[in-house]
């Protein structure tokens, strides 16, 4: 369990005691694979994803440059850093290299210190970069994914749904009477709302590859791959029940309550279908649901 929690090193070199002496300056820190040419490194990069890639320059075969250019223009591992490991002192070797991407140099006989220091500051920036990312793709008030990651997401599915002709249904849940709760108890207390709807769509979720998204204001989507109509709609009456039986505290012992009203459109995609088209059509049941009364799920119906 511990190494899952490790950043991750591959070292490319055809040197087996290069090989045996980084594993055992980094093994500590970091989960380290090993390769000891250049397509078996290539091969290594696409199937494990390490972090980072220490690789030699001078390999039989398929030198470290060429790796790479290979490594650079594949879109699995071109945003994988790479730190060169050579013996060669050569400003214009150097300023190869970094032209091809390479983000470091370390030279060789290793000292085990400048190996830990170089290393650990690509790591550094590494896990500062995704930091950053994961924050920009994240609703800061109910801590679920935003619209960013919502646009990212459908993009995603609705190319898998596509290709392999399965379909994907989309809710748009909205909370009822929201403007009237914020007037009543406040806007601190209507944040507490958000952030309990969001917390409950997310509990009531079952399958792995269902997303949830606050889509704006007080208005949140749900993308249930797979999920045809029928199985959409029981999924987002789970949600209206699982919402409507919310008790929410608010001051002085006081609780409150909340319902909500859900769109729902399913569609196995083709070609001539639009993203676009789904949203609105999902958005249009939801209109509907909330001139039917709310606190109720409507389907789209043509």
């Amino acid at each position: 369990m511990e190494n899952l929690e490790k950043n991750s090193v591959l070292v490319v070199d055809d040197e087996l005691l290069n090989l045996k002496m980084l594993r055992s300056i980094l093994h500590e820190d970091y989960t380290v694979y090993t390769a000891k040419d250049g397509p078996t490194g290539i091969e290594m990069a696409v199937s494990n994803n390490p972090d980072l890639i220490l690789l030699d320059i001078l390999m039989p075969d398929m030198d470290g440059y060429e790796v790479l250019a290979r490594l650079k223009s594949n879109s699995n591992t071109r945003r994988i850093p790479v730190i060169f490991i050579t013996g060669l002192d050569s400003k214009a070797e150097e300023e190869k290299g970094l032209s091809l991407e390479a983000a470091d140099y370390i030279g060789k006989p290793f000292s085990p210190g400048i190996v830990n220091l170089r290393v650990r500051n690509q790591i550094q920036i590494i896990n500062q970069i995704r930091t950053i990312e994961k924050l920009s793709y994240l609703d800061q008030l109910t801590q679920i994914p935003n619209r960013r990651s919502f646009d990212q997401q459908i993009l995603s599915e609705w190319g898998r749904a596509i290709r392999d002709q399965i379909p994907l249904s989309l809710l748009m849940i909205d909370v009822d009477k929201f403007k009237i709760y914020n007037d009543t108890y406040g806007h601190l207390q209507g944040d507490i709302v958000l952030r309990t709807v969001a917390g409950t769509i997310l509990q009531t979720l079952q399958r792995a590859g269902d997303f949830t998204a606050r889509y704006g204001g007080e208005e949140f989507c749900v993308l249930l791959p797979g999920a045809d109509v029928v199985g959409a709609m029981k999924v987002a009456d789970q949600i209206r029940e699982a919402v409507q039986s919310l008790n929410i505290p608010c001051e002085n012992g006081v609780y409150s309550s909340v319902t909500i009203s859900v769109g729902v459109h399913s569609l196995v995609p083709k070609v001539t279908n639009t993203i676009p088209d789904l949203i609105a059509k999902a958005d249009q049941a939801l209109y509907t649901a909330k001139e039917s009364g709310r606190n109720c799920v409507r389907r789209y119906l043509a």
